[in-house]
């Protein structure tokens, strides 16, 4: 699979949800590479702005999207990569703030 493969069939999956990806189509080519190459990898695709550990059920809180991006792309309008984003932050209707690491430390 390449990478607009994997963008078309996870922006239909997605979008319908709420959830669109960032405007900045360089950083999401960038971010699906990393997604396919953690899936090469590690069998999965894995958030590539997070180490993963190659055990896939001490990763699964990591696997794209990760548990944390309803409530970062809630709290943020963005995920922790800024791959997944709502449509007021593509819009710049809110500002765009960093949005901290909400994985617990243990889990690293």
């Amino acid at each position: 699979m390449n990478t607009e493969t994997l963008y078309e069939q996870l922006r239909k999956i997605q979008e319908p949800k709420g959830y669109f990806f960032n405007n900045d189509k360089k950083l999401v080519m960038e971010l699906m590479e990393g997604l396919l190459a953690n899936k090469e990898r590690y069998g999965y695709m894995c958030c590539p702005c997070r180490l993963a550990s190659g055990d896939r059920e001490k990763d699964r809180d990591i696997i794209c999207p990760c548990a944390y991006r309803e409530e970062d792309v809630r709290q943020y309008g963005s995920c922790y990569c800024a791959l997944y984003v709502s449509s007021d932050w593509n819009e710049e209707k809110i500002p765009h703030e960093y949005v901290p690491e909400r994985r617990p430390a243990d889990k690293f």
